[in-house]
């Protein structure tokens, strides 16, 4: 097993500073994958891992040893990208041999790794096969198993389901879930900005904003408890709902106006020097419930009713809100366009940040 260590990890290309300090550390064995926004630095620093792109400052070790200057085939790592890049006139199994063959292991070996890693990916059937005859999903897991075949000691995937289809991308995750059961002691670093692929395979997540870590945990610790405004908005679909809001109160009894909602009350330490500042709440759309009577935050008239069949989504226009609210409602909600609705949450639901977006925390956590 191979950990992986970056230590104020920095990479510039001229005068543009693409990655600004990154502090990291990866167990061995961990599923981790990078998220953010485009030209947040996610792929980039992936490519450092690998050897692809040089660092401009800081260390990186893989396995406790410095590899700063070590070439990439020397590094331990294998690495799939979005392209499959298999080899057009070649066969299945020899797509896979490929690298070994170059590396001259033996044949007994090379047949050994490649039928292990064609079982892993459910290739048996498709050895002999080229690759026009395969369907993306194939190709793609063709790609991995020649990843696999050089027996890494770290798995790096930059975005390797983007090319897929919707139906593709569903099957191809489950197949690389399975990839890291059937793996436990090889360490992945996976890449995507697809929010269902990291909250399903990752151990944790690292959220990258403009080159910088914004916030590291398990999936639902940063879905439960996001450290910024960005993370709070940019893990979960659809994306939290956020207002602007007054603190009307600290202390032991913390409440906040939001923007267009009435005064609630929330599980949530804010200090009594707080009163009267803005700040910012926030409430995820799953969370939010159709209300009766006083108890709610929002009241509005529907804007538009999406209904997808197990949910439904409604936009409130709450008046004095700058947007309208979004809640997502289990099953078929028979709301219409212009009808009146308040909405309301468990305290143990709702989120609060100061003015420079940084959250404050649950009671109890």
């Amino acid at each position: 097993m191979t950990a992986v260590e970056l230590t104020k990890i920095k990479k510039s290309f001229g005068n543009v500073d693409v990655i600004k300090g990154v502090d990291l550390d990866i167990q061995e064995g961990e599923f981790i994958v990078f998220v953010g926004p485009s030209g947040c630095g996610k792929s980039t620093l992936l490519r450092l891992i690998a050897g692809l792109e040089d660092i401009t400052s800081g260390t990186l070790k893989i396995g406790g040893e410095v590899v700063n200057d070590v070439p990439p085939s020397k590094r331990g790592i294998a690495m799939v990208f979005q392209s499959y890049a298999l080899y057009p006139h070649m066969s299945v199994y020899n797509n896979m041999a490929f690298g070994m063959k170059l590396a001259r292991a033996s044949k007994d070996e090379i047949d050994k790794r490649v039928k292990n890693a064609a079982e892993i990916l459910q290739l048996t059937p498709y050895l002999h096969r080229l690759p026009r005859a395969l369907s993306g999903g194939q190709r793609q897991r063709v790609a991995i198993g020649r990843a696999i075949c050089r027996n890494p000691e770290v798995f790096l995937f930059d975005e390797p389901l983007s090319n897929l289809d919707a139906a593709l991308r569903v099957a191809t995750r489950i197949e690389i879930a399975k990839l890291s059961e059937s793996m436990p002691n090889t360490t992945m670093i996976y890449v995507t900005h697809d929010q269902v692929e990291a909250m399903t395979l990752a151990d944790r997540i690292v959220v990258l904003n403009a080159g910088l870590v914004e916030q590291v945990g398990s999936p639902m610790d940063l879905y439960l408890h996001p450290d910024n405004l960005f993370v709070a908005r940019f893990i979960g679909s659809p994306a939290m709902n956020t207002v602007p809001c007054v603190i009307e109160s600290g202390g032991s009894t913390p409440t906040v106006k939001p923007e267009g909602g009435t005064s609630v009350k929330v599980d949530i330490d804010i200090p009594d020097g707080a009163k009267g500042a803005k700040g910012t709440f926030g409430v995820r759309p799953e969370d939010l419930t159709l209300a009766e009577g006083h108890e709610y935050i929002f009241h509005g008239k529907v804007q538009i009713v999406e209904k997808l069949g197990e949910v439904t989504l409604i936009y409130v226009d709450c008046g004095d809100a700058s947007e309208p609210v979004l809640a997502k409602l289990d099953g078929i909600v028979p709301l219409k366009k212009g009808e009146s609705v308040k909405l309301g949450a468990p305290t143990s639901a709702l989120h609060v940040f100061d003015q420079n977006g940084k959250a404050f925390r649950r009671r109890g956590n």
